[in-house]
């Protein structure tokens, strides 16, 4: 799958549980790739990332695939890749609610999916005031959303960007309010990795705030 010199090249891969809008969500960011300077590449299989030369060539890798299995080879052709210094990017659960079974994966992205109590709520996304110069979230103010609030398990290997805080309740099990974040950077080998964890929908990735820090977090983990 040979690529023009010179041309920057982006690999989205989707599929995965279709309640995430695998299609329409990443056809939502296409065009920006493509005004952007990047030949896109676009795969439906997994096995996408067995293809060394593609893998070898990909300057960044953007993924829509929510549960599923990695298989040994695919993981090991994705993080190759990725510790080579290509980029790998995603939102909600079609990077942070992938392969659950694959350890390695799990490590390379930073976090993992776990709840989103309440199912379709009102929550706030808050930016770090001192990540507010970050490239991927400067000049954007804290954002209101009705949609699923990702609960998610991380590290501290992550450059956390911005979180949303879950109440408590005499209704829930937790006692205390808490904080997770909800976008990220991480490095992993050369390579970069973005995560925001809003876009259970087309609607959402709609939302200008969130469309502006995903198109602004592709272009900053590309190679």
């Amino acid at each position: 799958m040979p690529y023009d010199k010179g041309t920057r090249r982006a690999l989205v891969v989707r599929g995965g549980w279709e309640g995430h809008d695998p299609f329409t969500t990443t056809e939502l960011f296409t065009p920006f790739l493509k005004d952007s300077g990047f030949d896109v590449m676009l795969s439906d299989t997994l096995d996408a990332y067995c293809d060394e030369a593609t893998m070898r060539e990909v300057d960044l890798i953007v993924q829509c695939w929510t549960m599923g299995h990695l298989s040994a080879q695919q993981l090991t052709g994705l993080e190759a890749s990725v510790k080579a210094g290509a980029g790998f990017a995603g939102w909600h659960g079609g990077i942070v609610d992938s392969f659950r079974d694959s350890a390695g994966y799990l490590q390379m992205t930073g976090g993992q999916f776990v709840a989103h109590p309440g199912n379709m709520v009102d929550y706030e996304v808050e930016i770090l005031p001192e990540k507010s110069g970050h490239e991927i979230v400067r000049g954007l103010p804290n954002f209101s959303l009705h949609t699923e609030q990702y609960w998610v398990l991380g590290d501290q290997l992550n450059d956390v960007l911005a979180t949303t805080r879950f109440s408590a309740s005499d209704a829930t099990p937790w006692a205390e309010q808490f904080v997770v974040p909800a976008i990220w950077t991480r490095t992993w080998g050369e390579g970069s990795v973005f995560v925001c964890t809003v876009g259970h929908c087309t609607a959402d990735l709609e939302v200008p705030e969130v469309r502006t820090i995903v198109q602004r977090g592709l272009l900053w983990a590309s190679r």
